[in-house]
C-alpha cells in the first residue's frame, strides 16, 4: 500500500541547514520552530537528508554508520538546561557564522563540548537519566552501538585515517586488541554513547513533537554504505573488499545527466550472494532502524537494487563499468516479509528500465518525478505525471531553479544555445524568466503527483549561492544554512495559499 495520502504538498531542508546560533542546525528549538512554520504554511511533509555521522566531504551520503545519528544535530542549549554545560562555553560556537556550516572550526569546537557533557553526566546524574541512558545502550549494543563507539574511538587514535589503514589488530578486529581499547578508552567509548543517546532522545522527541502538529518526516536511505564506516569495518564478509579491506569494485552510475564521465562514488558494492544467506538479516535490521525515525524512506537510487553498476576500484571515472544484476525481490520480499508494507518512496531516476519499474511496482512504491529534469524537453507534459509518485521542482543534487534557468544544466555551446532552451523552458512553464521559481511551484503542486517536494531555496527563489551539493565535488557542499529572516509570516502566508490554491492541504 502506498504511503502517500491524498494530495499533499511538503518542504525539503536538511537538518544542517535549518537557522540559528551553534554553527549548524539542531534537533532543539531551530528544528521545532521549523516545525511550526511547515505547518503554518499548510505543508505535512518535510524532507530531510541522512542524519549519519559524516566525514570527509561532510557529506550526509557518506557517513561513518548508517544506524548511528549525528552528534553534529545535539541540541546543546537542552544540555545547558539540564546542567551538563555552561553558558561561557558555549560561546565560541555562538561565533561562528549563522548563514553557513563551518565543519572545519564547527566538529573539533562541538566533539569537545560533547565529551565535557558526558564526563559531568558521568558524575552527576541521577537515577532516572542513568538508568534510561543505560537502557539505550543495553538495547542497541550488540546491534551497531559497541561496534560505532569503537569505531570512532579508533578512528580519532588513527589521525582519522580510513580503518584498513589503521594496526593490522584492530583493522581485523582482533578480539584482545579491542577488549583492550575498550578497558583503556572507556570513557570516551562512554561518551560516544552518551552522545548517541542524547541524539536519538532529540530525534524522537523532534519526530512526535512534528506529528501533533500534523508534520511527517520524510527521511532519506542511501542505497551504499561509505568504506570508512563502522558498517564495513564491523562486517567486512557483506562487501566486496579484499584481504587489507579495500575493495575490489566500487558503486556509482555511467554518463549521465550530472556528467559526462558517469558518477564514481567509491563506495562498495554488496556481496549480495553473502546477504542473502542469512535473508537479508543486515538490511532488515536497517530498515527497522529506519522506520522508526520517520514516517517514510526515499529510497536512494533504487534501481542500483534491480541492477547496479560495477565500477573496478583502481578506475579514476565511472565510465569502464558494468551492468550487474541486484536482489531484487527476494530483498524486498524478505523486508515485507519482517515488517510488512514498507513507507517507501523510490528514488528511480537514471537508467530506468521496464525490470526496474515492475520492481517498484510490484511493492506499489511511489516514484519520483524532477520538474527540472522534464519542464526542457519537447514533449513534456504535466499530466503524464503519475498519481502515485513525489514530483520535486529539483532534488538535492540539482542546482536552485533560478541557478539552474541562468546558467542551463549542462554547457551550451554558445549563447544562442542557451537562450533557445530557455525559451522551451519558458513555453512548457506558460511562465517568465523573473518568476521562473514560482512558475515550476506552482506545476509541482498543480501536477497529479500525490506528493509535490519543494526545496526552501526554490519556495525562496535564491541562486546558485544557495545550492548545497554538486556532484561530483568535494568541497563547497552541504554548507548552506537558511536564516531566520527567510522564515517570516510574509513567506509562510504565500506558501499557504498556493498550498490551499492547489488544494494539496493535509489529509489526516
Amino acid at each position: 500500500m502506498t504511503p502517500l495520502r491524498g494530495r499533499e504538498a511538503g518542504i525539503v531542508l536538511h537538518l544542517s541547514s535549518l537557522p540559528g546560533e551553534h554553527g549548524i542546525g539542531t534537533l532543539g528549538g531551530p528544528a521545532r520552530r521549523f516545525v511550526h512554520f511547515v505547518a503554518d504554511a499548510g505543508l505535512s511533509v518535510w524532507q530531510i537528508l541522512p542524519v549519519g555521522p559524516t566525514a570527509f566531504g561532510n557529506s550526509p551520503y557518506q557517513t561513518t554508520s548508517v544506524f548511528a545519528g549525528n552528534p553534529m544535530f545535539i541540541d546543546l542549549d537542552r544540555l545547558r538546561e539540564r546542567g551538563l554545560l555552561k553558558a561561557a562555553e558555549l560561546e565560541p560556537l555562538a561565533a561562528l557564522p549563522s548563514d553557513m556550516v563551518c565543519y572545519e572550526e564547527l566538529i573539533p569546537l562541538k566533539r569537545e563540548l560533547l565529551f565535557t557533557a558526558c564526563e559531568r553526566f558521568a558524575r552527576t546524574a541521577d537515577s532516572a537519566d542513568r538508568a534510561a541512558r543505560d537502557a539505550f545502550v543495553d538495547a542497541n549494543d550488540s546491534r551497531w552501538l559497541r561496534d560505532f563507539a569503537l569505531f570512532d574511538v579508533l578512528k580519532h587514535e588513527h589521525q582519522d585515517r580510513a580503518w584498513p589503514s589503521w594496526e593490522r589488530r584492530y583493522a581485523v578486529r582482533d578480539s584482545s586488541a579491542l577488549a583492550a581499547m575498550e578497558a583503556a578508552a572507556r570513557s570516551r567509548i562512554d561518551a560516544v554513547k552518551t552522545s548517541q543517546y542524547w541524539f536519538f532522545e532529540q530525534w524522537i522527541e523532534l519526530r512526535n513533537y512534528a506529528s501533533k502538529r500534523g508534520v511527517r518526516l520524510l527521511g532519506d536511505m542511501p542505497i551504499y554504505v561509505a568504506h570508512d564506516s563502522a558498517d564495513c569495518w564491523a562486517s567486512p564478509e557483506l562487501f566486496l573488499l579484499d584481504a587489507e579491506g579495500n575493495p575490489t569494485e566500487v558503486a556509482g552510475v555511467p554518463p549521465d545527466y550530472f556528467s559526462a564521465d558517469g558518477q564514481r562514488w567509491g563506495n562498495p558494492l554488496y556481496r549480495w550472494e553473502r546477504h542473502a544467506e542469512d535473508d537479508f538479516a543486515w538490511w532488515r535490521a536497517r530498515m527497522a532502524h529506519a522506520v522508526t525515525l520517520a514516517d517514510t524512506i526515499r529510497l536512494d537510487h533504487f534501481r542500483g537494487f534491480e541492477a547496479y553498476w560495477a565500477i573496478p576500484a583502481d578506475e579514476a571515472t565511472a565510465r569502464n563499468g558494468e551492468w550487474r544484476e541486484g536482489p531484487g525481490e527476494s530483498l524486498f520480499d524478505s523486508l515485507t516479509t519482517a515488517l510488512g508494507s514498507l513507507p517507501v518512496v523510490a528514488e528511480d531516476l537514471g537508467v530506468i528500465t521496464p525490470p526496474v519499474e515492475a520492481l517498484r511496482d510490484r511493492y506499489d512504491f511511489p516514484g519520483m518525478k524532477v520538474l527540472q529534469f522534464l519542464v526542457d524537453q519537447e514533449d513534456f507534459v504535466l499530466e503524464s505525471i503519475p498519481r502515485n509518485s513525489v514530483c520535486y521542482v529539483g532534488t538535492h543534487d540539482n542546482d536552485t531553479v533560478v541557478g539552474w534557468f541562468l546558467r542551463g544544466p549542462r554547457d551550451f555551446n554558445d549563447d544562442d544555445a542557451l537562450r533557445h532552451w530557455q525559451s522551451l523552458v519558458l513555453h512548457n512553464t506558460q511562465g517568465c524568466a523573473e518568476t521562473v521559481h514560482l512558475d515550476l511551484v506552482r506545476l509541482a503542486f498543480a501536477s497529479p503527483a500525490a506528493l509535490a517536494l519543494v526545496s526552501i531555496q526554490d519556495f525562496l527563489g535564491l541562486g546558485s549561492e544557495a545550492r548545497i551539493n554538486t556532484p561530483g565535488t568535494t568541497t563547497d557542499n552541504w554548507k548552506w544554512r537558511c536564516t531566520n529572516d527567510m522564515l517570516s509570516p510574509h513567506f509562510c502566508a504565500s506558501v499557504a495559499e498556493s498550498v490551499a490554491r492547489f488544494e494539496r492541504t493535509s489529509t489526516q
